[in-house]
């Protein structure tokens, strides 16, 4: 499913028009962004959280040249659904017969 199909599937159960939604569901993404690069993380109860997770500094290995470098702490953005959410998908028919395909 694209972003897209998500502004469609919201404007067709609300009756809101595609262009409020769109213009609603980029100023959520610009929210997330912005606030995850100022540090702070996002809790949305009965869906998940948006944190930043710290990752420590480390010694790698660059492969083509066979030597060590350097990499320092940094940090990544993650999503962990909330247990409803993921009560929700254990429990999804759909889920479970989309993966007996695989």
């Amino acid at each position: 499913m694209t972003k897209a199909d998500i502004i469609s599937e919201i404007a067709e159960q609300t009756g809101i028009d595609k262009a409020d939604v769109q213009s609603t569901v980029e100023a959520f993404f610009t929210v997330v962004k912005n606030n995850m690069a100022d540090g702070e993380n996002i809790y949305v109860r009965g869906f998940g959280s948006f944190v930043n997770k710290r990752r420590a500094k480390k010694i790698g290995r660059n492969i083509s040249k066979n030597e060590p470098i350097v990499i320092n702490e940094h940090y990544i953005p993650s999503f962990k659904p909330s247990k409803t959410f993921v009560e929700i998908i254990k429990s999804s028919e759909k889920v479970k017969l989309a993966n007996k395909e695989d």
